[in-house]
C-alpha cells in the first residue's frame, strides 16, 4: 500500500468562482465528501483528529475546519436516546415545583462553564420536533436563541407564521431581534412579521403614536392569537447582552437594580418574586406585554448559566412557562432558591 502524502496547498479547498461550472461542482462534491468522511471517522469510528488527518492525507487544522464546516452546514445531526440520571431528576423536580409540562436540563462540564451553546443546541433540537404546520409562533431574542439556529432542522412548514415580539435594535453589534425572527422563520419557510420600531422609544407618547398611527397595533393584536412563544431571560449584570453591547444605558440598568429587579424578558423588568417593578421604561418598550405572553398556550423559556439563576426564578414565576430548557447548574440553583423563598413567593 502506497503511503499517502499531504496534498499541495489549496488542494482540498473549494475551487474558485472563476473556474467553469462543471469544475466548481466537482470541487464542491469533493469537499462535501471530505467533510462527511471526516465526520464519520470522528463521531462514529471515534478516531482522533490526528488519526483522521493522517488517513485523509491532510493537516490537522484542515480536519478541524472540515468538522466545523459539517456542523455549520447541518450535515451532522445528534440524537441522544436517554438522559443523564442527575439531569432527569432535576427535570422532574422543576416540572413538579413550577407546574411545567416539560423541563429539559442539559449537562455541563463544570458549574461555571458557559451554558449558552449547550442550551442553544438542546433548544434547537427541541424546536425541530415541536414546530408544526399552521403554527403561529412569537419569538424573543438573545445569545441562547441565536445559538439555537445552528441546531434547528430546516423543514418547510405550510401556513406557519413567526412574529417578532420585540422591536429591533437600532445599533446592531451581535444580535438583533429582527434578524433572529427572520432567520428562524426562514428555516421553516414561514411568514415573518417584524416590529418595525426601536425596542425602546423615548416617551410613552411616541410608543402610543407608533401603535395607533404607524401600523404597529396590528403586531400587538397578532401576538394575542399565538400558539406558542419562544423566550429567553436577561440578567442585570454588566456582562448581559443588552448592557455589554450598549443597547440599554448603564444608568438604567443600575436604576432597575435599585428598584429590586433581578432580570428581564423582552425588557419587562421583574423582581425575584416574579413581579414587574415600577419603572417608566415599561411605558416605552415596544414589546408584547407580559399579560399577552401569559395567555399564550405554549410558553417556552430557554436560558441558563449559574449567574442567571435568580433571574430565571423570577421569570418562572412571572411568565409561568410550560417548557423550560436550561442547564444542570442553573436548575440546581433555581430549586435551592425556590426552596428558600418558596413559602414567601406563594403567599
Amino acid at each position: 500500500m502506497s503511503k499517502k502524502t499531504k496534498p499541495a496547498m489549496g488542494e482540498d479547498t473549494a475551487i474558485g468562482n472563476g473556474a467553469p461550472a462543471a469544475e466548481r461542482n466537482l470541487g464542491n462534491a469533493r469537499n462535501r465528501r471530505m467533510r462527511l468522511r471526516a465526520a464519520w471517522m470522528y463521531f462514529i469510528e471515534e478516531m482522533t483528529q490526528n488519526e483522521i488527518a493522517q488517513h485523509l492525507g491532510v493537516g490537522r487544522v484542515t480536519v478541524v475546519r472540515l468538522l466545523s464546516d459539517a456542523r455549520e452546514r447541518r450535515e451532522i445531526k445528534f440524537s441522544i436516546e436517554s438522559g443523564l440520571p442527575e439531569c432527569v431528576g432535576l427535570e422532574r423536580e422543576l416540572e413538579q415545583r413550577f407546574g411545567l409540562s416539560e423541563a429539559v436540563v442539559v449537562p455541563l462540564v463544570a458549574t461555571e462553564a458557559d451554558a449558552t451553546k449547550s442550551i442553544g443546541a438542546s433548544t434547537g433540537l427541541y424546536l425541530s420536533n415541536f414546530v408544526r404546520s399552521g403554527m403561529k409562533i412569537g419569538v424573543g431574542w438573545g445569545r441562547t436563541l441565536w445559538e439555537s439556529l445552528r441546531y434547528i432542522q430546516e423543514s418547510p412548514m405550510s401556513d406557519m407564521s413567526v412574529v417578532s415580539l420585540l422591536g429591533g435594535i437600532t445599533r446592531v453589534k451581535h444580535f438583533n431581534p429582527s434578524e433572529f425572527s427572520w432567520r428562524f422563520s426562514n428555516l421553516f419557510q414561514a411568514e415573518c412579521y417584524l416590529m418595525p420600531a426601536p425596542a425602546i422609544v423615548d416617551t410613552p407618547q411616541t410608543r402610543q403614536s407608533l401603535i395607533e398611527h404607524c401600523g404597529l397595533g396590528e403586531g400587538f393584536e397578532r401576538a394575542k392569537s399565538l400558539d406558542a412563544v419562544l423566550l429567553s431571560v436577561g440578567h442585570l449584570a454588566p456582562s448581559g447582552t443588552a448592557y455589554r453591547d450598549g443597547f440599554v444605558a448603564d444608568h438604567l440598568r443600575r436604576s432597575m437594580i435599585g428598584q429590586g429587579a433581578v432580570g428581564e424578558v423582552l425588557f419587562h423588568y421583574f423582581d425575584a418574586q416574579g413581579r414587574l417593578v415600577e419603572h417608566p421604561i415599561h411605558d416605552c418598550v415596544m414589546a408584547a406585554p407580559v399579560s399577552t405572553l401569559q395567555r399564550v398556550p405554549q410558553r417556552i423559556v430557554a436560558s441558563g448559566g449559574l449567574h442567571k439563576a435568580e433571574a430565571m426564578l423570577g421569570a418562572l414565576r412571572l411568565v409561568k412557562p410550560t417548557v423550560l430548557i436550561t442547564d444542570e447548574a442553573a436548575a440546581t440553583r433555581i430549586i435551592e432558591l425556590d426552596r428558600g423563598t418558596g413559602a414567601r413567593s406563594k403567599s
